[in-house]
């Protein structure tokens, strides 16, 4: 047996011994995909973890992600494997600076996105996902002023696709700007057929580019339904594994970075590997903790996103 394999087995059995369930963000490496119980993006495995009769949750994403789980199963343990594992789109929305800012338009109602941390979330009305966040601004009254953040690049897109001005804090993915539109151009040149499917963190010239835009889930669905036989994928190359395991006959094409290489890997979703999840269930630590008050003003938005996407 291989010390990877090794390892696995370890992780199996702390993870009966625990009555642990692991959760993979589409992110994450493919050797944790593989040994997940659920993979998915942040909101649907947040509400797997709910539902799951497991006493543990190992959380293999980032912290934002764990931090949501532990907000709508505050009763279940929640690790995460390495907790320096953060998020640049939350990191750009200190709720500090958050709060002096929507202090400026007091009579805007706050959607965040699911990507910002727990303190910010509990500062926001409404929070909302790639997938939903259309819907739900549509759903609200025309002459309703709208404060959105952190991902100015999302907001930007829900704006176009719901036709209503919004007040967007200028946060940003450091993976989804990274890639370059000068590669992309050439992969297109090179593949004339191809579609090209983006994520809408990505930068306006990269989704002008796109002939689907969607959230993570979508964007897997999609080379599902697509007629298309070649991707090219504008979106943190994790993705791939997944899609590689849905279509396999099909072509799958990342785009390269600014600079030439493909460095659109999230630096923080790979800091997780087998030896700090074995660790992690093992010990249980790192944990996440939070304030109970915190928690609680956290969770109503959440809890109102949840009713207004059913």
């Amino acid at each position: 047996m291989s010390a990877d394999n090794t390892l696995v087995a370890a992780i199996q059995r702390l993870k009966a011994d625990r009555n642990a369930v692991i959760l993979a963000h589409y992110y994450q490496e493919p050797e944790i995909q593989d040994i997940a119980d659920f993979i998915g993006d942040s909101l649907e495995l947040s509400r797997k973890a709910a539902a799951t009769e497991a006493d543990v949750i190992v959380f293999c994403g980032v912290h934002f992600m764990a931090e949501t789980a532990k907000i709508l199963s505050p009763d279940k343990t929640v690790v995460l494997p390495d907790l320096e594992a953060g998020c640049s789109l939350a990191d750009d929305c200190p709720a500090d600076e958050f709060a002096a800012f929507r202090a400026r338009y007091p009579d805007h109602l706050v959607i965040s996105y699911i990507n910002c941390t727990a303190a910010v979330k509990a500062q926001s009305d409404l929070i909302c996902t790639s997938s939903n966040a259309v819907d739900l601004v549509q759903q609200l009254p025309q002459d309703q002023p709208i404060l959105f953040a952190p991902d100015q690049n999302l907001g930007r897109w829900v704006q176009r696709q719901s036709g209503r001005d919004l007040t967007l804090w200028p946060g940003r993915c450091i993976v989804h700007e990274t890639f370059s539109e000068e590669a992309l151009l050439q992969l297109k040149l090179e593949h004339p057929n191809a579609e090209v499917i983006a994520h809408p963190e990505c930068q306006q010239n990269l989704l002008d580019l796109a002939d689907f835009i969607g959230s993570t889930s979508k964007l897997l669905q999609h080379t599902e339904t697509s007629s298309a036989e070649t991707f090219i994928v504008l979106t943190e190359p994790g993705i791939l594994h997944q899609m590689h395991q849905r279509v396999p006959q099909k072509t799958l094409l990342d785009v390269p970075g600014l600079d030439g290489c493909s460095c659109n890997a999230c630096p923080y979703m790979r800091l997780n590997n087998l030896e700090k999840l074995h660790q992690c269930l093992d010990s249980l630590e790192p944990a996440i903790e939070m304030n109970e008050a915190l928690r609680l003003q956290a969770l109503q938005p959440i809890q109102r996103m949840l009713e207004m996407s059913r």
